[in-house]
């Protein structure tokens, strides 16, 4: 197939065949333009850069399915598709702000300490509840990435040339302590 193919043929083809050339370009054309919207709606470039991340997973995943015609019948545009699931997205992130909140606060005062002696754990767990013995369990680098992503409000890229590891690693290992934190306090 020569030339460009429409956004409809890059979505058929990731719905489909998971065709991940089609992904590839349609994060490409897509990408740059959500971000810019939602950092309009957002100050915190990590959590921008979070729901663009989570927008396209879903595309990847087909959770969020696309239909080329409207119930009435009009072309679906791809921009607003794409457009709808962020903003959803960016709305569920910024409804808990209030847990993320309080992770920031149990995070900053494990920040910086040496090895916390008994008393200040038992303190620590009388004073927060669960959230900050669950903090205390996750594993060093575990914590250094939350630390550098939710206390320092680094973007992936910029918590990956502090810590030292790629991209990718900040963002498996940022999405392995959610899951046991989840798992912790569930």
């Amino acid at each position: 197939m020569s030339g460009t193919r429409s956004d409809g043929e890059l979505l058929r083809a990731v719905a489909a065949d998971a065709d991940r050339r089609a992904f590839e370009e349609l994060y490409r054309r897509y990408a740059p333009w959500l971000t810019a919207r939602l950092r309009g709606r957002c100050a915190d470039p990590a959590l921008v850069d979070d729901v663009v991340q989570e927008t396209f997973l879903a595309v990847w995943r087909g959770t969020a399915r696309y239909r080329e015609t409207t119930e009435d019948g009009v072309n679906a545009d791809a921009a607003g598709w794409l457009w709808r699931i962020g903003s959803r997205r960016l709305v569920d992130a910024l409804r808990g702000d209030g847990a993320r909140g309080r992770l920031r606060q149990a995070l900053a005062r494990l920040r910086h300490r040496d090895e916390a002696s008994a008393e200040e754990r038992v303190l620590a767990g009388v004073e927060h509840g669960d959230l900050a013995g669950a903090l205390v369990r996750l594993s060093p680098e575990l914590r250094a990435v939350l630390q550098a992503t939710v206390i320092d409000g680094l973007t992936t890229r910029e918590a990956a040339v502090l810590l030292g590891i790629p991209p990718g690693t900040v963002k498996t290992r940022a999405m392995r302590a959610r899951k046991q934190l989840r798992e912790e306090l569930a």
